[in-house]
């Protein structure tokens, strides 16, 4: 790896390395491998990572390294290259980076090698940046500068309120918009149209949100909150490729992910970012020192019938009892929203505190009910499970509508949906969440039949692999390598 990222820097060579290591963790041992050539080339280079693993650079891995090389090249952070003659080394976050780069601005200079630690979460990041809004309160600041039309622009509010709420009641509490709610919101539109000259009378937050709102490909949606009677508005691009594709070529590039694609050559992943042809690279886990313990037993019904909850219930009853004797956090991930919840009322009625849902203050036996995201988020900084549990595979739920809209640009386009979207987006998901029980070669129980009697389960199964499956449940499982 080090050599590929030292040929990059030399050459000038973009290149795409999967490590199937998770890039926010603190100690991943792969980031020797791009420090050393960044330290050691005689030209400038670009380090995009978030603010947090800087810190952690800068502190400790970059000093060490420094002594050790010899080689004084300056390191600097910030959000632009801080003068034309800079030979060293810039971090700077994917926020100030990505910013600049769509906003085609200059304050970072085309042609400087640049790393991307963490490209895993590219097309998230790019979609948060482009995403707009408008909250409750800038609803307040338009009628005060609008003296002359409040009334008008109260009556749009209460028509998008009373549409809005009368939306069946789903757990995400989002919906995307339908033909009405966009009909009022174009009538407001042309309301504020003659203020348009004069932008004293209109807070900067609208003419921001129209501009991305009549852009094409876009997915409109509204988050509310009931108990407050109130809703926000978003609107982000449904695609990112278009925007990014002419991004890379500014620059030798080297992204450096965890599980970015099922394939080494990562075409699906290539084509979400619209990246040209490059150099691509895949470690995959070390058999002798990464391998997982793999229980998946085949009487389980499918999840989506009735029987799924009560037989899950069980196995992990089963599961946590015979788990009673072995010292360690357990982890459960439901990605479903209403089961977690549920998981998590059942199970702390029957093994009182050491059930959590969703907190990092745990007890030394913890067991950890949680969704995907927050294990994600929070994984690198908890004690390593000697057990995760997880319910069904994490294909983002068609009943999210955010996630519908998606399905739905694809289908308009005739893409395979399933393969293009939901699968990738599963596997990513699913090797990063099981990387921390590599480590000691914990227990994997997964409960989702499909895995077993789908297609796709033989990639699921690849993405799992090294593993040992194990049958049935015993104890020596859970001990053996602690």
């Amino acid at each position: 790896m080090a050599r590929l990222v030292a040929r990059a820097l030399r050459l000038g060579r973009s290149a795409l390395i999967q490590t199937s290591l998770p890039s926010h963790y603190h100690y991943s041992p792969y980031r020797v491998s791009y420090l050393l050539p960044l330290l050691m080339s005689p030209t400038p280079g670009l380090l995009v990572i978030p603010e947090a693993l800087q810190r952690h650079l800068l502190e400790q891995q970059i000093p060490l390294l420094q002594e050790w090389v010899q080689i004084p090249k300056p390191i600097e952070t910030g959000d632009r290259w801080p003068r034309d003659d800079f030979a060293g080394v810039l971090l700077t976050t994917p926020e100030a980076w990505f910013q600049d780069r769509l906003a085609k601005g200059n304050r970072f200079p085309t042609g400087i090698p640049t790393l991307i630690d963490g490209a895993d979460n590219i097309e998230t990041w790019v979609r948060q940046q482009l995403t707009v809004s408008l909250h409750p309160g800038n609803w307040n600041e338009l009628m005060e500068v609008s003296v002359d039309s409040r009334d008008i622009l109260r009556e749009y509010r209460v028509q998008l309120t009373r549409s809005l709420f009368q939306r069946p009641q789903n757990p995400y509490e989002c919906y995307v918009l339908e033909s009405l709610q966009e009909e009022i919101l174009q009538q407001l539109d042309q309301t504020l149209k003659p203020f348009a000259h004069n932008p004293d009378q209109i807070p900067p937050s609208w003419p921001i949100f129209w501009q991305s709102w009549q852009q094409p490909q876009q997915l409109r949606w509204a988050e509310i909150s009931r108990a407050l009677g109130s809703f926000s508005l978003y609107s982000a691009p449904l695609e990112v490729s278009s925007l990014l594709e002419n991004i890379w070529l500014q620059q030798p590039i080297v992204l450096i992910g965890g599980a970015l694609d099922f394939d080494s050559k990562a075409p699906i992943y290539r084509e979400t970012l619209g990246l040209p042809d490059l150099t691509c690279i895949k470690f995959n886990p070390d058999r002798q020192s990464e391998l997982i313990q793999l229980y998946l037993p085949d009487g389980v019904p499918m999840p989506n019938t009735p029987e799924f909850q009560k037989v899950l219930i069980q196995e992990l009853r089963t599961l946590l009892c015979m788990s009673a004797s072995v010292g360690g956090l357990i982890v459960i991930i439901a990605g479903d929203v209403p089961l977690k919840a549920q998981l998590g009322a059942i199970l702390a009625s029957e093994f009182g505190s050491r059930v959590q849902v969703e907190k990092t203050e745990l007890s030394e036996n913890g067991i950890l009910v949680t969704g995907w995201e927050f294990w994600r988020q929070h994984q690198g900084n908890l004690p390593t499970p000697h057990l995760c549990a997880i319910a069904t595979l994490p294909l983002p739920s068609l009943e999210n509508p955010l996630v519908a809209g998606r399905v739905a640009h694809y289908k308009a386009q005739r893409k395979d949906w399933f393969r293009l979207y939901l699968l990738p987006w599963a596997l990513n998901e699913l090797q990063c969440a099981i990387a921390p029980i590599r480590e000691s070669q914990g227990v994997v129980a997964l409960f989702d039949n499909r895995v077993l009697h789908r297609t796709y389960g033989k990639q699921v199964l690849s993405a799992l692999s090294p593993y040992a499956k194990i049958d049935y449940l015993d104890t020596i499982w859970l001990t053996g390598n602690r």
